[in-house]
């Protein structure tokens, strides 16, 4: 079975879409990017989109649950290389991605990961802190 790889960077993963994803192959990878957090405990999702010409509606869920699941697993998820013509078909299809954040480039994705982490961490660690004084 095909299968979509699943790179990792540090505490990131990096995902690289470069076709379209069918019913099986999207359930395998949502599968494995949640054995893959799980495991490395990565904090964030690079999900490159920039070969991805056209997207439809089933694939427009696939990214909303990827998003998802980091989330409940800890994790941020940025889109990154999306194409104007996917950005406009995914308005067109009334699809929200509430969780998800975007970059132009994966450059610009791992700084704005490394900033949400960094972010959140240091919310985590005033909690925590807090908790401690109580």
């Amino acid at each position: 079975m095909d299968r979509i790889p699943i790179l990792k960077l540090g505490n990131l993963l990096l995902i690289t879409i470069q076709s379209e994803i069918y019913d099986s192959l999207g359930i395998k990878l949502l599968n494995d990017i949640a054995e893959t957090l799980e495991k490395h405990n990565s904090k964030g999702i690079l999900l490159d989109i920039s070969s991805v010409p056209i997207i439809d509606s089933f694939m427009g869920r696939i990214i909303n649950n990827i998003a998802s699941i980091s989330g409940l697993m800890d994790a941020q998820t940025v889109v990154v290389g999306m194409q104007p013509a996917v950005a406009i078909t995914l308005v067109e299809l009334g699809l929200e991605m509430p969780n998800i954040l975007t970059a132009i480039n994966v450059e610009h994705g791992i700084e704005l990961l490394n900033e949400k982490i960094t972010k959140l961490n240091r919310i985590d660690e005033t909690d925590q802190g807090e908790k401690d004084t109580d």
